[in-house]
């Protein structure tokens, strides 16, 4: 059996791109792992034991050279998360956001986390499970999780008023320390 990269190369090209710029977000970082994939083909062509399963192969090679990208980065950023001094979001008022921020640093460091990166750093759920190397189910596990958390921070402490679209309109701390 003899496939050609070059072969592979063609028929996969722009799906392997489109596959992987899915999953990360930067064009240029995308096709650079897809040079690394089809770098990781060609070494590793004749590990291929059957041509009918060259496409699930391929895949493979790319989802694992996602991780390796997510690992990579996450190495190099994998710090305790802060409360971004400026949360961008059209639904906060000036007296709420101490209170956002008090409360969010109540929270678990892996909870706080995922609060920020998928609800304010707007970071998609998918996103955010190939960063932490969890699974997408596993990730929207977190995220509800945290957001009850952080929820129940706010009941147990504040009055918060809102719209009928939930843009909050007042809040009053009660006995707490925000």
């Amino acid at each position: 059996m003899t496939i050609k990269t070059e072969h592979i190369w063609k028929d996969f090209e722009n799906k392997l791109l489109g596959f992987i710029k899915s999953r990360v977000s930067d064009n240029e970082i995308s096709k650079d792992i897809l040079q690394d994939v089809f770098v990781k083909i060609h070494l590793n062509i004749g590990s291929l034991k059957s041509t009918d399963r060259l496409s699930s192969w391929v895949y493979q090679i790319t989802r694992n050279a996602i991780i390796d990208y997510y690992r990579k980065k996450k190495i190099q950023t994998d710090k305790i998360p802060e409360v971004p001094e400026n949360l961008e979001d059209d639904n906060l008022n000036a007296d709420f956001y101490g209170c956002l921020k008090s409360h969010l640093n109540q929270l678990s460091e892996q909870d706080k986390k995922a609060i920020i990166q998928t609800s304010y750093k707007k970071v998609s759920q998918k996103d955010f499970a190939i960063q932490e190397g969890i699974s997408y189910t596993a990730a929207k596990s977190r995220v509800q999780r945290a957001r009850k958390k952080l929820n129940d921070l706010f009941v147990g402490c504040c009055q918060i008023q809102t719209d009928k679209y939930g843009n909050i309109i007042s809040s009053e701390n009660e006995d707490c320390n925000c």
